[in-house]
């Protein structure tokens, strides 16, 4: 091997070092270290929202999650808004339609006879767009206050709850906009039925 082989195997053996060595560095740096430090900064600044903004109910059982919306069926309670996924939070979005595609109309549709059917005491008209669309997840917790406002006279009729007694929780349970400016009013579902289940 003469002069010149040995200095290119020399030049490989010492570039391939470095790249081992900067490898291990950031494995260790970006796969261990900054990882380790950002959840246990997470965990001391914030670590409600850390372990996924998670609800009790008044026995201090987890029921859900203040980010993710859920499904209630029973007429008693406070329906949230419509989810094309079901509120699955293993994925996110909603089917993109147009408002002439024939599906979002037939559904919309279904929402609005379910609705007067079972809310004959609040004319259609009175209905807010966001009790029978869906939002852009498809996993929003919330609705606007407007949205459980109309939905009390079938809850109180249904549950013996007084109509006052439900806007009172309506709205102790409706946040304002973030900062003051950010957003729109609204009403999480969970937590505004975990509280009307607690009056039942």
């Amino acid at each position: 091997m003469n002069n010149q082989e040995q200095k290119q195997n020399h030049t490989a053996r010492f570039s391939f070092s470095i790249a081992l060595r900067a490898s291990l560095v950031f494995i260790v740096l970006c796969g261990i270290l900054y990882p380790l430090v950002t959840t246990g900064a997470a965990q001391l600044l914030m670590p409600e929202q850390a372990n996924g903004s998670l609800v009790k109910d008044s026995e201090g059982k987890v029921v859900g999650s203040e980010l993710i919306g859920q499904n209630f069926t029973d007429p008693k309670y406070f329906q949230g808004r419509v989810s094309s996924i079901e509120y699955n939070g293993a994925g996110s979005g909603s089917n993109n339609y147009a408002p002439s595609n024939p599906d979002l109309m037939e559904r919309t549709k279904a929402s609005i006879e379910d609705w007067k059917l079972n809310n004959p005491d609040v004319p259609v008209g009175e209905l807010p767009i966001d009790l029978i669309t869906n939002s852009g997840s498809g996993l929003d917790p919330h609705i606007t206050p407007q949205s459980a406002k109309v939905q009390i006279p079938r809850i109180s009729k249904l549950t013996g709850v007084s109509e006052g007694e439900l806007i009172k929780l309506v709205k102790e349970h409706t946040e304002n906009r973030d900062l003051g400016v950010f957003g729109e009013p609204r009403v999480n579902v969970l937590k505004l039925n975990l509280a009307l289940r607690d009056l039942l």
